[in-house]
C-alpha cells in the first residue's frame, strides 16, 4: 500500500478505500491530484460506478429480436413497428428525496426524462413508484405529501403526463422513502441517439441551463447512508429543478437532433461534467480538452471542482459536426437557453481540463469512467428460514369488516387523490388513464391503431420473507397488469433498492432478487433493457425492505381492443382464470389484520403464468371479455371490490374451496384473473381457456345490483357490503393528500 504525502486528499475524504487509491495510481501511473481525485470519488460511487453490483447484473437476459439498444447507454429502446421505436429508464432518487422530499422528487423526475431525452426521444410518460413510511406518522405524511407534490410540479410543467404509478407504505421506509420513476419517450428507428463521442476536431456543445453549485457531490451522498443530520447537512446535495427550462431544452434537443449534426448526447445528471465528458469519450474510444472557463455559469467564483462535478440541472452535452456549431447553438439559444462550445474531441484518449489557462485534469477518459468492480461477500440471513413459519391458529375476524380495513389500508386504498394531482391527459395520448386499470394505455397517434401500456410493480414485503420469489412475482405481476389490459410484454427496466452491499446479508438478498427478476425474464422471453441499482438505502433505524421495483411497457396492436378493470353490464358473468390455490402466507391480509409479516411468497409458475396471460390477452383482442383483473394484494375479495367500486355496479359471487373462509376470500397467489363475459359468449370463453393448456376456468357469479355479495359453498354469507360504502373506504387516502 502507498504511502501518502501529507499534502495529498485522503481517499477516505471522498468515499474510495487505500486500495482504490492504489488502482487509481496504477492507472494513471502517477499519484492524482487532491482535484482528481475528488472526480474519481464521484465517478467510483456506487451511484455512478456500479462497483458492487455491475458483476451481478450481467446474468439479466438483455437480448430479443425487437431490441434495439439494450443496456450501456442512457436508455433502452425497443421496436413498436412501422419505424417507430419506444425508449424506457428507470431511475432512483431516493436520498435527495429523504432530505428535501419536493426538490428531491422534483429532479429525479427532470433527470428520467434527459435520460430518455437523451436517447433522442420525444418523452411522451411519466409512472412512479413510491415507498412511505405509515401515513398515520406525521413526519412520513411531510414527506409523503413533499414528494408527491415535487412529482406534480415537475412533470405538470414540462408537459410530460404521469400516467400510473404504486404507493407502498411500511415502517422500514420512513427514514429512508424510495422515489423511483421511469419515463417512456418515442422515436423513430433513424432517429436513436447515442453517446459515443466520435470524430477528432468536433466541438463539445454545452446547452441549456447555467451551472451553479447545488448538487455538488450528489452521486457521491447518494451512495451514502442516511444519517439523523442528513436532512440538514446534505440539502447543499439536493439539486434544484426548473421544469419550464426542462420543457425548453426538450424542444430545442429535439430540434437539434433533426438537423442530423448531433453526433453524440448526454445529459449531465449525477456528477455533471465529469460524468458526461469521461463517459462520453470512454464509450467513443476518444479523447476530449475541455475548457472550463467556458461553461455559462450563474455564479460567480466557483471554482474547477465546483463547475466539474455540478449536477445542476436541465444541461445536455453534445458533440456537433464541425462547421454545425453556430448553426445549433442558434436553436438552443432561440429557445431561450445557454449555448457555448467548451471544447472539442481528440484522437489521443486523454481527457484534458483547463481552468483560467492551466491544466487542471489529464488523465483517460476510461480511468474515471471505468470503476473497480467487486463480488462482495453473500450469506443469508439465518432468521429467513424462521420467518416462513406461519402460526398454528390466527384469531377469527369478520370478513366484511377485514375487507373494508384492506380497501381503507394505504397499499390498496384508491390512489386517486395522489394522480388527480398529474396531470395525466397532456399530449392527449392517455387511454386508460390512472386507476382505470393495472397498466396505463397511451395511444400512438404517429403509428394508429398501436397504443403501449406501461405498468410498474415492486413488493418489499414478499422480498423481505424471500427475495428470489418476490422479484418473481414481481415481474410476473406486472406482465399480468400488462395482459388485463390486452397488451403483450416487450421490455422490462427495474430499479433495485437495498442497503449496503457490504453487509453479506444485504448482497446475498440483492443477488436471489437479481436471480428472481432473470429466471422470470428469460421464462417470459422479457428482455431487460436497462434500470437502476440504489444501494446504502438506510438510517440509524435500519435498513428498508429489500425492494426490487419493475417498469414493464408492452404493445397493444389496436386500442380499440383494450380492457380496463371495471365490472360494466348487470347480468354479465363473472370468471374465474387460473388455478393457483391462495395461501395467507406472506399475504396483505395476514400483515394489516393481525399484525404479522410472516409466511414464504407462493412460488409461481412462469409455464403456467405466461399460459393464462396469453388466455386473457386473447380474450380481451378477440372481444370475448369486458373486464379483467388480476389478484394480488387483498386475494379475490379485494379484486372483486375493485372491480365492483370502479363500475359502480354490484356482483354476487359464490367462491367454491374447501379451506377457510379468510383464505378463500383474502389469500394471495399469482396467475389467477377475474374477467367478465356476456352469458352468450361464455362458452367461447371456456373453449379458448381449454385451447390454452386446459386453464381452470371458475364460474363465480353474476354482475348486477349495487352490493358486493360473497358467499361460500354451503351458500352461506360471507361478505355484503354497498358500493357506497366500499367506495367511501377506498377512498381513504384523500384525507391524507387532499
Amino acid at each position: 500500500m502507498r504511502t501518502l504525502s501529507p499534502s495529498t486528499l485522503s481517499p477516505e475524504a471522498v468515499g474510495l478505500t487505500r486500495s482504490e487509491y492504489d488502482e487509481i495510481v496504477r492507472r494513471l501511473g502517477r499519484d492524482p491530484t487532491p482535484l482528481e481525485l475528488k472526480l474519481f470519488g464521484v465517478m467510483w460511487s456506487e451511484h455512478c460506478g456500479y462497483k458492487h453490483s455491475k458483476l451481478t447484473l450481467q446474468s439479466l437476459p438483455s437480448s430479443a429480436p425487437h431490441l434495439l439498444q439494450g443496456p450501456g447507454e442512457n436508455a433502452g429502446v425497443i421496436d413498436i413497428g412501422d419505424g417507430w421505436a419506444v425508449a424506457f429508464k428507470m431511475e432512483s432518487h431516493n436520498h435527495p428525496s429523504a432530505v428535501d422530499p419536493y426538490n428531491g422528487a422534483a429532479t429525479g423526475i427532470g433527470g428520467i426524462i434527459r435520460d430518455i431525452l437523451s436517447m433522442g426521444a420525444r418523452p411522451i410518460a411519466l409512472v412512479d413508484s413510491l415507498r412511505f413510511g405509515p401515513l398515520t406518522d406525521p413526519k412520513s405524511r411531510r414527506i409523503a405529501t413533499g414528494i408527491v407534490a415535487g412529482i406534480a410540479a415537475y412533470g405538470n410543467c414540462v408537459g410530460v403526463p404521469t400516467v400510473a404509478g404504486e404507493i407502498l407504505c411500511d415502517p422500514g421506509y420512513r427514514d429512508n422513502p424510495l422515489v423511483n420513476v421511469a419515463c417512456l419517450g418515442l422515436l423513430r428507428h433513424n432517429r436513436i441517439a447515442r453517446s459515443r463521442a466520435a470524430g477528432p476536431g468536433n466541438p463539445v456543445l454545452y446547452a441549456g441551463a447555467r451551472t451553479g453549485r447545488d448538487g455538488i457531490g450528489g452521486a457521491a451522498f447518494a451512495s451514502e447512508e442516511l444519517h439523523e443530520a442528513s436532512e440538514h447537512e446534505d440539502r447543499a446535495s439536493v439539486q434544484i429543478g426548473d421544469p419550464l427550462a426542462g420543457k425548453l431544452l426538450i424542444e430545442a434537443t429535439l430540434e437539434a437532433l433533426g438537423t442530423g449534426d448531433v453526433v453524440a448526447l448526454q445529459d449531465m445528471g449525477a456528477a455533471g461534467l465529469t460524468c458526461a465528458t469521461s463517459e462520453m469519450s470512454a464509450r467513443g474510444g476518444v479523447g476530449m480538452i475541455i475548457d472550463l472557463d467556458r461553461v455559462p455559469l450563474r455564479e460567480t467564483s466557483m471554482r474547477a471542482d465546483e463547475i466539474f462535478r455540478s449536477e445542476s440541472q436541465e444541461r445536455m452535452l453534445l458533440v456537433v459536426r464541425s462547421g454545425s456549431e453556430n448553426r445549433i447553438s442558434s436553436i438552443f439559444r432561440r429557445w431561450g437557453l445557454q449555448a457555448a462550445v467548451i471544447g472539442y474531441v481528440t484522437a489521443d484518449r486523454e481527457l484534458r481540463v483547463e481552468y483560467r489557462d492551466s491544466p487542471v485534469v489529464s488523465l483517460p477518459p476510461y480511468a474515471l469512467a471505468e470503476a473497480p468492480a467487486y463480488r462482495p461477500a453473500a450469506c443469508e440471513p439465518p432468521e429467513l428460514a424462521e420467518q416462513w413459519i406461519m402460526p398454528d391458529v390466527l384469531p377469527t375476524v369478520d370478513p366484511g369488516s377485514a375487507l373494508m380495513s384492506l380497501l381503507r389500508g394505504s397499499d390498496v386504498a384508491a390512489k386517486r387523490a395522489v394522480f388527480e394531482q398529474y396531470d395525466h391527459m397532456v399530449q392527449i395520448r392517455t387511454v386508460v388513464p390512472p386507476g382505470g386499470a393495472g397498466a396505463a394505455v397511451l395511444r400512438i397517434h404517429e403509428s394508429p391503431p398501436k397504443a403501449v401500456a406501461i405498468t410498474v410493480d415492486g413488493n418489499g414485503r414478499l422480498c423481505a420473507l424471500d427475495p428470489y420469489r418476490g422479484a418473481k412475482l414481481a415481474v410476473a405481476e406486472a406482465a399480468a397488469n400488462l395482459a388485463c389490459v390486452g397488451a403483450e410484454p416487450l421490455g422490462v427496466t427495474d430499479c433495485l433498492n437495498f442497503g449496503n452491499p457490504e453487509d453479506p446479508e444485504v448482497f446475498w438478498t440483492f443477488r436471489q432478487a437479481v436471480m428472481g427478476i432473470t429466471d422470470a425474464c428469460r421464462a417470459l422471453q422479457i428482455p431487460v433493457v436497462g434500470g437502476n441499482v440504489s444501494f446504502y438505502n438506510e438510517s440509524p433505524e435500519g435498513l428498508v425492505p429489500p425492494t426490487p421495483v419493475v417498469a414493464m411497457v408492452g404493445l397493444v396492436r389496436d386500442v380499440a381492443q383494450i380492457a380496463t378493470q371495471s365490472f360494466k353490464t348487470e347480468g354479465d358473468v363473472v370468471v374465474l382464470l387460473g388455478s393457483s390455490a391462495p395461501d395467507l402466507a406472506a399475504s396483505y391480509f395476514l400483515e394489516l389484520i393481525h399484525g404479522l409479516s410472516r409466511g414464504r411468497p407462493t412460488d409461481v409458475d412462469l409455464t403456467t403464468h405466461a399460459s393464462i396471460l396469453a388466455a386473457v390477452r386473447e380474450a380481451i383482442v378477440s372481444g370475448l371479455v369486458r373486464s379483467a383483473h388480476d389478484c394480488s394484494d387483498g386475494g379475490i375479495a379485494v379484486a372483486l371490490a375493485e372491480s365492483a367500486i370502479a363500475g359502480r355496479v354490484g356482483v354476487a359471487v359464490t367462491l367454491p374451496y374447501d379451506h377457510r373462509a379468510e383464505v378463500a376470500l383474502f389469500g394471495e397467489a399469482p396467475s389467477r384473473v377475474v374477467v367478465s363475459v356476456s352469458p352468450d359468449r361464455l362458452p367461447d370463453l371456456q373453449i379458448l381457456a381449454a385451447n390454452h393448456g386446459g386453464i381452470e376456468l371458475v364460474v363465480l357469479g353474476r354482475i348486477g345490483g349495487s352490493r358486493l355479495s360473497i358467499a361460500g359453498p354451503d351458500a352461506r354469507p360471507m361478505i355484503d357490503l354497498s358500493i357506497e360504502e366500499m367506495s367511501d373506504a377506498y377512498e381513504s387516502l384523500r384525507e391524507v393528500f387532499s
